[in-house]
């Protein structure tokens, strides 16, 4: 990842061995990790030739990117030249992500403190039997969009509530996107009538 630095930071981060960075947008210190958990643990740190560029060297936690991907450098300017649909393809993964990392930090907030703010994913990561009417609902919501022929627009908006209620129920049952993407992926090999007729011969 990159970040600004200043005198301060610097000190910082050799003295607390974690990446900390200056705001130039809020004026102050920042350490990489203090909302997130996502620490930068710092191993050493180097001077560029000019002594104008500073490089951390350090073990993270977590992602270093804030839409959960492990680097913010995922975006490749020769794939956004020669293919739109790759961008697209990374778009979407990294948007998953993004809503993955948000609902694991509102998980993480419940362990660590009582006193966390108020938010719909932490009352739906508390109350299952709520989580499990919702998904019900907003599934039920995106079904009547092809009944009732409703604008595209609409059903997108009902399979992203979908979609979101089912990340937060995967995050409960503690199984990541990965996981049900890799599903997917054993799946492109074989038809749906194949697939799910050898689910029924494993199951009986």
């Amino acid at each position: 990842m990159q970040g600004f630095a200043n005198r301060d930071a610097l000190a910082s981060t050799i003295s607390s061995k974690k990446a900390t960075f200056y705001s130039r947008s809020r004026s102050k210190l920042w350490t990489k990790g203090e909302t997130s958990m996502n620490y930068i643990n710092i191993c050493d740190v180097f001077l560029d030739c000019d002594k104008d560029s500073i490089l951390y060297l350090g073990k993270p936690d977590g992602p270093s990117c804030h839409t959960g991907s492990e680097t913010c450098y995922y975006t490749s300017v020769f794939d956004s030249l020669h293919s739109s649909q790759a961008e697209g393809s990374k778009l979407a993964m990294t948007t998953l992500q993004s809503l993955e990392a948000t609902i694991l930090q509102r998980k993480a907030e419940i362990s660590e403190s009582s006193t966390a703010k108020p938010s719909w994913t932490r009352r739906l990561l508390l109350d299952n039997k709520l989580l499990c009417s919702k998904i019900r609902e907003e599934a039920d919501e995106l079904c009547r969009t092809l009944e009732d022929s409703e604008e595209a627009p609409q059903t997108a908006s009902e399979m992203a509530d979908v979609l979101y209620h089912a990340m937060v129920l995967l995050s409960v049952r503690g199984v990541t996107m990965e996981e049900v993407l890799t599903v997917l992926r054993k799946r492109f090999s074989r038809s749906g009538i194949e697939e799910k007729r050898s689910r029924k011969l494993e199951g009986s």
